[in-house]
């Protein structure tokens, strides 16, 4: 082999072993920049919310002596009921948020016959907390503004005239239908 092409051949090998040691050398670089950046970006993660959110305004609405249909409208329907317990329901409720360990809400309510005996169960937050809790501080501020108006900002819309009974019974009596039309299903001349 001639002189010169030994040189190339060397020149060759010592290029492909200082690419291949920069390629390596590239890739613990890249690797501490994409770790340095996964610290920087982090996924977003939702609240998980489960079951019957009872609030302390629910809980306060119930008095023993309430029939079942009164209970369920006030509480909703229950989450669990059981074939060989009916005469309690019991309404579960968790949140689980990524920042925070997994909260547990339980009320049981207990009937004699239809009617409401007793409830029991952990204490709820009033409606205004739970919703404070949902947001977490994300917004920044939490509260909802006072909504207020002016005399005058209420004068720009006059207040509804009280309908005169002939107008009530005008529009409770039914209107005539017209009846629709409609085009053809099938195109003419087949």
């Amino acid at each position: 082999m001639p002189v010169k092409a030994r040189i190339n051949a060397r020149l060759g090998w010592i290029l492909l072993v200082g690419a291949v040691v920069g390629t390596l050398a590239g890739c613990g670089s890249l690797d501490g920049a994409s770790r340095r950046l996964a610290t920087v970006v982090t996924p977003y993660k939702i609240d998980i919310v489960q079951g019957n959110f009872v609030s302390r305004e629910q809980v306060e609405a119930l008095k023993p002596g309430q029939s079942r249909q009164q209970v369920r409208e006030i509480l909703g329907t229950p989450l669990v009921t059981s074939l060989f317990h009916s005469n309690r329901w019991e309404y579960v409720f968790t949140l689980k948020k990524p920042s925070a360990e997994l909260q547990t809400r339980k009320l049981t309510v207990f009937f004699e016959g239809d009617v409401l005996a007793r409830s029991e169960g952990d204490e709820m937050p009033s409606e205004a907390e739970f919703v404070a809790s949902l947001d977490g501080g994300r917004t920044g501020k939490g509260k909802v503004p006072v909504l207020e108006a002016t005399q005058d900002q209420l004068a720009r819309y006059p207040a509804r005239k009280a309908e005169t009974p002939a107008e009530k019974a005008a529009d409770a009596a039914p209107q005539e239908l017209v009846p629709a039309r409609y085009p053809p299903l099938e195109a003419p001349g087949r």
